[in-house]
């Protein structure tokens, strides 16, 4: 053991020599390399470092494409940040795809070599957007020995497995209603070009049906079991709140994009990480889930107004053959992809209230996980009132990180709407601050560590 120790060390050390470009410039330290895994790394440190150090984790990057290292949201946030004092680093992740496995040891090992190359941080904190707001927690879970704090942006915190099954649900229901008997695939994939195929072949279906009005309350009904909201894109005009049909064709969109990447080829390979499906719709009442769904009111009116009766469809859906889990990729997306909600330091999660890609009802399914562990006072929610996803302002984002701090420096949470607005103003006199009260509806297929009942699904 302590030869590979010896070994490691010695790795680490050569890719933070060998491998990286410093110039200590009087902006400060910019290094750039590799490590052992393969995944890239960058680190910014000011000149004058003020202790604190933002581990970043970057959103999902789909298989085959560009994979930078990052370190930071975005410019703006970086250059405030470093004028502030504070040390930014980040990783790629050795692979691209639903890369935990090597995300988690890829950051840790970025966060090693920051500490050998500058010291140990007096501060350290986790910080992502996205996947990598699911990175973030996961590492606050799993690893809360190494963090003070995390901040997770709109992160996919329902965890793998209630990802994919809420995918699963949409194109389901648009298969059974849109396509009967086409026997499209959705899920156990032989390759990627399988999956692409059967994208092509459903959004086909989609396309047509939303040309009828037959078709668009159906797809209302898809988008309404994934809770894809009625404004879900800053470039669409919003619709008033019984603009029925402004909204579906906002949701039309979202569920096209759903159909090109998550929903088939995004999911197909997690599937060849995982070995086979593990998303299962065995024993769902999608009746019980539609009228759970902050948009049942729509769905109901568009029905209507097509002539269509929902209890005839959701009686085809409630008769449509089920898809089951395979055992061992269910058991690979649980042990590597699924949260427990225990959490030992400070975590603050935002989100817009307008996403489409992980809605915002992800935030109820991980503070369902965090109050059965028992860690619901570490934890607190705050939303942005505005569509996309990962849509903050430059303020927005770096208000969610002076709570965070604020509650390390005085033990107490100040995350009303109030206080984020008012230090959004602070960082970002230019941008109008949308933090507003918000309870998100419960996520309609929960499932993490810290109920047992979730686990023998």
């Amino acid at each position: 053991m302590r030869i590979r120790l010896a070994l490691l060390t010695a790795c680490l050390s050569l890719a933070a020599t060998a491998l990286t470009s410093p110039s200590a410039a009087a902006t400060g330290t910019h290094l750039e390399g590799r490590l052992p895994s393969g995944a890239a790394y960058v680190m910014d440190v000011p000149p004058s470092w003020n202790g604190t150090v933002l581990l970043y984790s970057h959103g999902y990057s789909p298989a085959g494409s560009p994979n930078p290292a990052q370190n930071t949201p975005g410019p703006a946030a970086r250059d405030k940040l470093l004028a502030e004092g504070y040390a930014l680093i980040g990783s790629s992740y050795a692979t691209t795809g639903w890369a935990v496995t090597e995300a988690v040891p890829d950051q840790l090992a970025t966060l090693d070599l920051f500490t050998q190359r500058f010291g140990a941080a007096r501060r350290t904190l986790a910080w992502g957007t996205s996947y990598g707001g699911f990175v973030t927690t996961m590492l606050a879970e799993r690893h809360p020995g190494r963090f003070d704090g995390s901040l997770s942006m709109c992160g996919l915190v329902q965890g793998g497995v209630a990802n994919w099954n809420s995918t699963l649900d949409p194109v389901f229901t648009l298969r059974t209603l849109l396509a009967p008997g086409s026997g499209v695939p959705l899920a156990d994939f032989a390759d990627q070009a399988e999956a692409v195929a059967a994208a092509k072949s459903l959004t086909s279906k989609v396309d047509a049906a939303q040309r009828t009005p037959e078709g668009r309350a159906r797809i209302a009904l898809a988008a309404a079991l994934h809770n894809i909201p009625g404004h879900n894109d800053p470039a669409q005009p919003k619709p008033g709140p019984t603009d029925w049909q402004a909204r579906q064709s906002h949701q039309y969109t979202a569920v096209r994009g759903l159909l090109q990447l998550p929903a088939f080829s995004w999911r197909q390979e997690a599937e060849s990480r995982a070995g086979g499906n593990p998303s299962w719709n065995t024993g769902v009442d999608y009746g019980v889930m539609l009228a759970r769904s902050p948009l049942y009111k729509e769905v109901t009116e568009l029905y209507k107004e097509a002539g269509l009766s929902l209890r005839t469809d959701l009686t085809a859906l409630d008769r449509a053959p089920r898809i089951s889990a395979d055992a061992p990729a269910l058991r690979w997306m649980r042990n590597t992809s699924v949260l427990s909600g225990r959490l030992a330091d400070p975590q603050l999660n935002i989100h817009t209230t307008g996403d489409a890609l992980i809605p915002v009802q992800a935030q109820s399914a991980y503070r369902r996980a965090a109050t059965a562990a028992g860690s619901a006072g570490l934890l607190r929610q705050a939303y942005v009132d505005g569509p996309g996803h990962c849509t903050f302002t430059t303020g927005e984002t770096l208000a969610a990180l002076r709570t965070l701090e604020h509650r390390l420096d005085t033990g107490r949470w100040d995350a009303s709407p109030e206080a984020l607005n008012a230090r959004a103003r602070a960082a970002d006199p230019a941008a109008v601050p949308r933090y507003a009260p918000y309870r998100p509806a419960a996520y309609p297929r929960p499932y993490d560590l810290a109920h047992p009942g979730d686990t023998r699904s």
